[in-house]
């Protein structure tokens, strides 16, 4: 049976993620993009992206601390408790209300800044007189890219089927930086 726009359940919105938050997840994602499929390894655009996308995370780790509510890593931080009960609930077919980052996703995002700067501060060193033509550091920042397009692959996947499963769209969310849920969120009316 279809439902009618008023047999709908309403949706409760929530203003999640600021401008800085949105703005540096696309221009990393862009960024990450384009090194990885479009620059050629060792050109000039590939080197300034990969330094843009580094500052970008450096900023992102400054408004972790100083930004909006659900952008400060106090709100979001996982620890390992935090993740273990996410994993058993959700093992469980539960499915707890995260307004901001979840526990595991959290963890993604953290392990994914650290990648991106693992492969600045590599690639930073490969151009420099005693490391330039390193084979080892070379086979590094590839294991290391590696690494972060398996990362982003686990991020874009959960994205999409978290979205299905929670019925908010995530995608959506960090466009317009509102999460949209199907039942009132503590805290939120």
């Amino acid at each position: 049976m279809i439902k009618t726009p008023s047999e709908s359940p309403p949706l409760h919105s929530v203003k999640v993620w600021d401008i800085v938050v949105r703005s540096f997840h696309w221009g990393l994602a862009l960024g990450v993009l384009l090194n990885l499929f479009v620059f050629e390894e060792g050109e000039s655009l590939h080197q300034y992206s990969g330094y843009i996308v580094c500052g970008l995370v450096i900023a992102r780790i400054l408004w972790g601390f100083v930004g909006t509510r659900y952008a400060r890593f106090s709100q979001f931080f996982p620890t390992v408790d935090k993740v273990r009960q996410q994993m058993r609930s959700m093992g469980r077919g539960e499915h707890a209300v995260h307004v901001g980052h979840s526990p595991m996703g959290a963890v993604v995002m953290i392990a994914m800044g650290f990648a991106v700067l693992a492969l600045a501060f590599t690639g930073f060193l490969m151009d420099t007189d005693q490391f330039f033509g390193s084979e080892l550091l070379e086979e590094m920042h590839e294991l290391i890219a590696n690494g972060l397009m398996s990362l982003v692959f686990v991020h874009v996947l959960a994205a999409l089927v978290l979205s299905k499963i929670e019925r908010v769209n995530l995608v959506s969310a960090m466009v317009t930086g509102i999460k949209r849920f199907h039942e009132p969120v503590d805290g939120h009316k």
